[in-house]
């Protein structure tokens, strides 16, 4: 897999695209919609993901036999210098259980290390199993579950420490 830094205007709306098709999924088995859930990336505009730039969140998609099949974005949280925040990691349904994702996060993963980064830290909806156990088994920990009022559903916050 190449994997490169969202950098061209026309990569938006790849990025944009593949965020949608692949959050989407899990919007239809968790029953999310755009009214209960806006700020799921399956409902994502164009302009959604730009300001998501703006805000310094960077974004890398990655190409397969030079087909863009997954995405992943990473932030330096504002709060803890040593910790960042792996986002919006997605991988198109038909390339799933592959080894992509795991190709993606260790792509962020080498990425926070040379930015002298120690923690890596997600968050996903707490009753998706399946994906919390891809995380587990990847060595991330659970540090909170929380509700928020304007969400349908709690949200697991995850950390792994880089060696």
């Amino acid at each position: 897999m190449k994997i490169s830094k969202l950098s061209e205007e026309n990569e938006i709306e790849i990025c944009r695209k593949i965020l949608n098709e692949s959050f989407l999924t899990v919007a239809d088995e968790s029953g999310l919609t755009k009214e209960n859930s806006p700020t799921n990336a399956a409902f994502y505009s164009n302009d959604d993901l730009i300001k998501q730039i703006e805000k310094g969140i960077e974004f890398y998609i990655g190409y397969h036999n030079d087909k863009a099949i997954g995405c992943v974005a990473i932030e330096k949280s504002k709060t803890e210098f040593d910790t960042f925040y792996i986002e919006k990691l997605a991988v198109l349904p038909t390339f799933r259980h592959k080894g992509f994702g795991k190709e993606l996060m260790d792509f962020c993963i080498s990425i926070v290390k040379n930015l002298a980064g120690k923690f890596i830290s997600i968050a996903l909806i707490d009753s998706n199993k399946k994906l919390k156990d891809w995380y587990e088994k990847s060595g991330f920990q659970t540090t909170e579950i929380k509700k928020f009022g304007h969400l349908p559903f709690s949200v697991c916050f995850m950390k792994k420490e880089i060696l």
